[in-house]
């Protein structure tokens, strides 16, 4: 390989990698759009907006978005009536954004606080996202159900993944 031809070489590299980084960045920025917006409708109870950043195969096994929506309506006033209250939902951060599959992928850091029987309930868990280049958007699942391996595999069959993913944390206090 002569001069010339490893110096275009190197210098299409290094802006390829320019080009990673900063669509990993542009991606990045979306991801936590995307997963406030999830915050914000929880919040508002507006299950139909927050279900459009669920993943298309959790939304699946629920039985579609319009089953899903029913049951976490049912589920959010059982809880209403039992004296549930969301005080708070909040994105935390986002990891790095990783290229897997043929895909985009990153962890969102969530924190949420309810009163539930009394007490102060304070979490802070971790959604998985995974970007959809048709939509623009990201879609998201619980890491909780990513630990669930009956679910998971209904979800996303042989999934891998090298993000390192913290564990949930939760408080309480009485109130």
């Amino acid at each position: 390989m002569n001069k010339i031809t490893s110096t275009v070489l190197m210098l299409l590299l290094f802006c390829s990698s320019i080009s990673f980084a900063q669509s990993t960045e542009v991606l990045k920025a979306s991801a936590l759009r995307d997963a406030k917006s999830i915050c914000q409708a929880t919040l508002k109870m507006n299950f139909d907006k927050a279900l459009d950043y669920s993943h298309p195969g959790f939304l699946k096994m629920m039985g579609g978005k319009e089953k899903a929506i029913e049951l976490l309506n049912s589920t959010f006033n059982t809880m209403k009536e039992s004296g549930f209250i969301f005080e708070k939902s909040d994105v935390l951060g986002v990891s790095d954004v990783v290229l897997e599959d043929d895909e985009y992928r990153c962890y969102v850091e969530a924190f949420n606080q309810v009163i539930m029987d009394g007490k102060r309930i304070k979490t802070k868990s971790y959604l998985f996202g995974i970007y959809n280049a048709e939509t623009k958007l990201w879609c998201f699942i619980d890491i909780k159900q990513l630990k669930n391996e009956a679910m998971m595999n209904q979800v996303l069959p042989n999934f891998k993944t090298s993000l390192k993913i913290p564990d949930d944390e939760m408080t309480t206090e009485d109130l």
